[in-house]
């Protein structure tokens, strides 16, 4: 499942969903769920779709085919299922607003905590990640696929990252093209500046995770925290985390449980 040393010191999220009105979350815990749309009924569909709000259940049906209509729904389920969990409100209470960049950030109380949520999905797989005030993002990506990597890379990537790509078999292309792909996006989301952010100007070690910055851009690789995923065969998944000391990071990363899911949207 984890691909790097993950720092799940506290596994929080067996804590849960809260109790007593003590939210799980915390400015040093992330919690990470991943939901496999192969572990979904036929009969989980309108449970799930209950989960979201109006707008999102509107923009569900807008769909042309089946299989993104329900990624979307599973990633939006997920998304309220998590904020619940952790904080004990209800789905469809929060509302989202969209940053400068159309980055969606949660509409927090003012005398309350600063929740940051990200949600990804790909063919097959929805996540979540959820944390208090840090700057997160996390990106999914579908192994099965074929697409052109090299040229993809040449303008997308860093020269360091064409060259690791260059080098490794045809056999692993698509998987070291992703293992890039999905830090870089996570990264991107995270900081919320979407296309305006060239992904050629930071690059990523595969071996480290640690990220290097062009002089183009002001960030400090100090105040990043990555981690890669594997959670399951034909998918990869990366986190990224702003923190000022990323050693004080404790994340929970795990399958979204899907018959809480159930049970809450029967409430």
């Amino acid at each position: 499942m984890t691909l790097t040393e993950n720092r799940a010191a506290d596994r929080f999220l067996l804590h849960g969903p809260v109790a007593n009105g003590k939210p799980l979350i915390t400015s040093e815990r992330v919690a990470l769920w991943w939901l496999d749309l192969a572990e979904i009924g036929e009969g989980d569909w309108g449970r799930l779709a209950s989960l979201l709000n109006e707008e999102e259940r509107s923009r569900s049906e807008r769909f042309h085919f089946e299989r993104d209509k329900q990624v979307y729904v599973a990633a939006h389920a997920s998304c309220r299922g998590l904020l619940t969990y952790c904080t004990g409100h209800a789905p469809q209470s929060w509302q989202f607003a969209a940053e400068d960049y159309g980055k969606p950030e949660l509409v927090c109380p003012p005398d309350g905590p600063r929740l940051r949520i990200n949600i990804s999905h790909t063919r097959g797989l929805a996540a979540v990640a959820l944390t208090v005030d840090r700057d997160i993002g996390v990106d999914v990506e579908w192994l099965q696929r074929s697409a052109p990597t090299e040229k993809l890379a040449e303008s997308v990537f860093a020269a360091r990252e064409c060259e690791i790509l260059a080098a490794v078999p045809d056999s692993q292309k698509i998987e070291t093209f992703l293992s890039f792909w999905t830090l870089k996006e996570a990264y991107v989301k995270a900081i919320g500046k979407g296309l305006s952010q060239p992904l050629a100007a930071f690059s990523f070690d595969l071996e480290t995770l640690r990220i290097h910055f062009d002089d183009t851009v002001r960030d400090d690789p100090e105040n990043w925290w990555f981690e890669r995923y594997r959670p399951g065969p034909d998918h990869l998944m990366a986190l990224a985390v702003r923190h000022p000391d990323p050693v004080r990071l404790k994340i929970d990363a795990t399958p979204a449980p899907l018959e809480y899911l159930r049970c809450l949207a029967a409430i």
